[in-house]
């Protein structure tokens, strides 16, 4: 899976729509293009209460953070709730995360940028036939994504943490260690 940022969660995934996941490419053969999709799921209720404040001209950041906490933790969500699919390209800035956005943007700023990912998704600019799509999903299904998205992480991260230490030995200095210790044997045993 494409990752996208999302910290512990949110450092997940650019395109997870679990129906998909089979059929996209290896990394190996992936390239990124600038106009390729960038995909977030944002719960529906959310998003929608998201536009109602807009719409009602809320001016306090504090009264849009409780929604971006359930943003920022969709663990935190139950199960059974609808996320939808946004496009991050409506944005004019690639943040690294919502703790980015919120930085930069407010709460009502970051609010606005998620209700304009999703306008941008629905105008499917890019003519994507709707089979292709990528669909809304339940909160389990886009929990799942995440874990096994992070457990992949994990697990690739785990393979260059191994590859670096093995770069980072020097045999010399395996060997100077080795020969040192017997040396230093036998003066104990003089």
């Amino acid at each position: 899976l494409k990752r996208f940022w999302l910290e512990l969660a949110w450092g997940s995934t650019r395109l997870l729509n679990p129906a998909q996941a089979n059929t996209m490419a290896a990394p190996a053969e992936e390239e990124l293009v600038a106009d390729q999709a960038d995909l977030y799921y944002v719960p529906e209720k959310v998003l929608t209460a998201m536009k109602e404040k807009l719409a009602a001209n809320v001016t306090d950041d504090k009264d849009m953070e409780p929604l971006l906490e359930k943003v920022t933790d969709p663990m935190k969500l139950e199960d059974d709730e609808m996320m939808l699919p946004v496009d991050m390209r409506a944005l004019e800035k690639d943040f690294e995360g919502i703790e980015e956005m919120i930085e930069e943007l407010g709460a009502i700023g970051t609010a606005k940028a998620f209700v304009k990912a999703r306008e941008h998704f629905e105008a499917n600019k890019d003519k994507e036939p709707e089979d292709e799509r990528p669909m809304p999903m339940k909160a389990s299904e886009w929990k799942k994504a995440i874990e096994e998205d992070m457990l992949n992480f994990m697990e690739d991260e785990g393979e260059d943490g191994e590859e670096e230490l093995l770069e980072d030995e020097d045999p010399e200095e395996e060997d100077d260690g080795e020969a040192e210790e017997p040396a230093s044997k036998k003066a104990k045993t003089s």
